[in-house]
C-alpha cells in the first residue's frame, strides 16, 4: 500500500521498519539515553535540565488554573502577543510591521517553516537552498513536490554566499530562496555582503525568499541583519522566527512568521487548516517571556564559553577540525580525513557514549561532518566531559 503515498512521502523512513539515525525521527535516538549516551544531537537548551524562568513559569501555573488554557485562541494568535513581538521585531530585527496584518503566531518553527514554503511551491517549481543546511529546507520542498537546487557553501569561504554560484543554478522555474540563518549546521552569520548579494539577486529575478532565523539571539562576535529589513526585501520575503533557541521554550512549541500583508492575508485565511491554533497557556506565557527576557544572558554566557572550549578541544584532535562557532550552541567538525562520517558517529556512541549527527543529513557538504550540539544541560563540566570523551575517541579512531 505504500504505493499509493504521494511520491515524496514514499521515500521517507519515519523509523518503524527499519531504524533512522535521524535525531528527530522515531524513538531510536532517545532510547540511547537508556544506555547512558549523552545525547548531544537535539537543538534544544538545556535539556534535559530546567530552563524555564520563575516569571515564566509562574504565568504559565497562572494560565493552567484559570479558565482560557483548556481553550483556543483565534488560529492567527494572542493578539497581546503579536503587538508584544511587533515591539521586538522594531528594536531587534529593524521590521516596522503591524502586528495584525504581518504576524502569524505558529506551533513552533518547524511547522511555520513548512507553512511559509507551502502557499508558493507548485510541482516543478525550483527551489534554492544554500547546503548544508537544515534538513526540512530539503524536506519541505520536496513534500511539496518543487524541485530542489542545492548551492554547495565552502568553507575556505567562511561558509558565506557565492552568489556566482546561485546565477549558475537560477532557471526560468527557479521560484523561491530559502535561507537559514544564521545558518544550521554551520553557524554561520551571513555579513552584509552576503545579504545585500543576494537581496539584489532576489528582486532581479523576481524571486521569494523564506528566511528562517530560528539562531538569531546569539550571534557573538558578528553583526546580525535581517534580510527584510534590507531595501525592496520586505514585500518578497517570510521569515521565520523560534522561541526554542534562544530563550529555551522548545517544548512550548511557539514561533512566528512575518511578512507583507500580501502574503499574509492567504496564510491567514487557510491557517486554521494548515496549523490550527498554537497553545493558549504557551502563548500567555511568552509574553511574559518577551516582555522580561533577561534570563536569556544565561543561555548566552554558556554558549559562549562552550564555543570557544569546543573550538579548543576538537581542534586539538589530530586530522580534525572546526572553526569557531559564529551563533548559537553548534559546531560542525570537518572529521573528513577520518573516514565516512556516519561510521564515526556509530563509532562514538559506542566508544565515547555521545550520540550527535551525522552530517550527510544536512545536504551536499554534509558528508564528513558531525554537527554536535554544546546547549545540553546546565553543568558546563558535563559538556566538556562529552568533548573530551570526543576527543579521547576519534584520537584512537586516528590511530586505527
Amino acid at each position: 500500500m505504500r504505493n499509493k503515498l504521494k511520491k515524496a512521502f514514499q521515500s521517507l523512513n519515519g523509523g518503524l521498519f527499519e531504524a533512522s539515525d535521524k535525531a528527530d525521527v522515531g524513538s531510536s535516538y532517545t532510547d540511547l539515553a537508556n544506555d547512558g549516551v549523552d545525547l548531544m544531537g537535539w537543538a534544544d537548551p538545556f535539556t534535559p535540565d530546567f530552563s524555564l524562568p520563575e516569571h515564566v513559569l509562574n504565568k504559565a501555573i497562572e494560565t493552567l488554573k484559570g479558565p482560557l488554557a483548556a481553550h483556543y485562541t483565534a488560529p492567527s494568535g494572542n493578539e497581546e502577543l503579536k503587538a508584544v513581538i511587533a515591539k521586538r521585531l522594531k528594536e531587534k530585527n529593524h521590521l516596522d510591521v503591524d502586528p495584525q496584518r504581518n504576524i502569524l503566531i505558529t506551533p513552533g518553527s518547524d511547522s511555520g517553516l513548512f507553512y511559509a514554503v507551502f502557499p508558493f511551491i507548485e510541482p516543478g517549481d525550483e527551489v534554492l537552498v544554500p547546503s548544508p543546511s537544515y534538513p526540512n529546507n530539503f524536506t519541505n520542498v520536496t513534500l511539496n513536490n518543487g524541485i530542489l537546487v542545492p548551492i554547495l557553501l565552502k568553507e575556505e569561504n567562511g561558509y558565506q554566499l557565492d552568489i556566482e554560484e546561485f546565477e549558475k543554478h537560477v532557471t526560468n522555474k527557479t521560484k523561491m530562496v530559502i535561507l537559514t540563518h544564521p545558518n544550521n549546521p554551520t553557524t554561520t552569520v551571513y555579513n552584509r555582503q552576503s545579504l545585500e548579494a543576494l537581496s539584489q539577486f532576489i528582486i532581479k529575478h523576481d524571486l521569494i525568499l523564506v528566511c528562517d532565523q530560528a539562531f538569531e539571539d546569539f550571534t557573538y562576535d558578528h553583526e546580525m541583519i535581517t534580510p527584510a529589513s534590507l531595501p525592496g526585501m520586505f514585500e518578497r520575503t517570510v521569515t521565520v522566527f523560534s522561541a526554542s533557541k534562544g530563550m529555551g521554550f522548545s517544548g512550548f512549541r511557539v514561533g512566528f512568521n512575518v511578512c507583507s500583508d500580501v502574503f499574509m492575508d492567504a496564510m491567514l485565511a487557510a491557517t486554521v487548516s494548515v496549523l490550527g491554533a498554537t497553545s493558549t497557556m504557551a502563548q500567555i506565557s511568552m509574553i511574559e517571556a518577551y516582555q522580561d527576557s533577561s534570563f536569556m544572558k544565561v543561555f548566552e554566557e554558556a554558549f559562549d564559553r562552550r564555543r570557544k572550549k569546543a573550538y579548543e578541544i576538537i581542534n586539538s584532535i589530530p586530522h580534525v577540525h572546526m572553526l569557531l562557532p559564529e551563533s548559537g550552541f553548534l559546531c560542525w567538525v570537518d572529521v573528513s580525513e577520518l573516514g565516512n562520517s556516519n561510521d564515526i558517529y556509530q563509532y562514538l556512541i559506542k566508544e565515547a557514549k555521545v550520540a550527535c549527527n551525522e552530517g550527510s543529513f544536512y545536504g551536499p557538504g554534509g558528508e564528513g561532518h558531525l554537527r554536535i550540539v554544546l546547549g545540553i544541560y546546565r553543568d558546563d563540566e558535563k559538556v566538556y566531559d562529552a568533548l573530551y570523551r570526543i576527543k579521547d575517541a576519534l584520537s584512537k579512531y586516528t590511530q586505527k
